[in-house]
């Protein structure tokens, strides 16, 4: 849980990550469908953070800092991250165990989707297609710094 976290309506803590559950999810500028639609997302599993909560929508901020509102149906648990999305060309080693020392077994390029099982330590450990392993917490857009998530 974030910092100055607070509890929303749903009894879940603000803010928190979640990630898009469809392939196209549409932003609005308000918390209902008479709201004009200000983006729409074509990319499931991409994480956002819920900063409010408003009856069944939730508003939510991405990795650029962009906000709008979405229902909340469009939304899942399923913790995924973006490796450093503010970076252009940097790439992020993956370990093989939650140490700065550890072998390297990968380095995930800039904008990587990656699932998230488990956080500690300031380490996370991830998985997508062809890998699997541990990157620096601080690396990633989807959890918080000193996050614990025990899958």
């Amino acid at each position: 849980m974030a910092q100055g976290s607070s509890v929303g309506e749903s009894g879940l803590p603000l803010p928190r990550f979640v990630s898009l559950k469809s392939d196209r999810v549409n932003v609005r500028v308000g918390p209902s469908r008479e709201y004009n639609i200000a983006w729409t997302f074509v990319h499931t599993g991409l994480p956002v953070e819920i900063i409010n909560e408003f009856e069944n929508w939730r508003q939510i901020r991405d990795w650029e800092g962009k906000q709008g509102w979405v229902f909340r149906s469009l939304l899942s648990g399923r913790r995924t991250a973006l490796v450093t999305p503010w970076e252009k060309s940097d790439r992020t080693p993956l370990r093989a165990r939650s140490r700065s020392d550890a072998d390297i077994v990968a380095e995930l390029d800039p904008f990587v989707l990656t699932t998230v099982s488990e956080c500690a330590g300031g380490w996370c450990k991830v998985s997508g297609e062809n890998y699997e392993g541990w990157l620096d917490q601080t690396r990633l857009f989807g959890v918080y710094p000193d996050e614990l998530i025990d899958d």
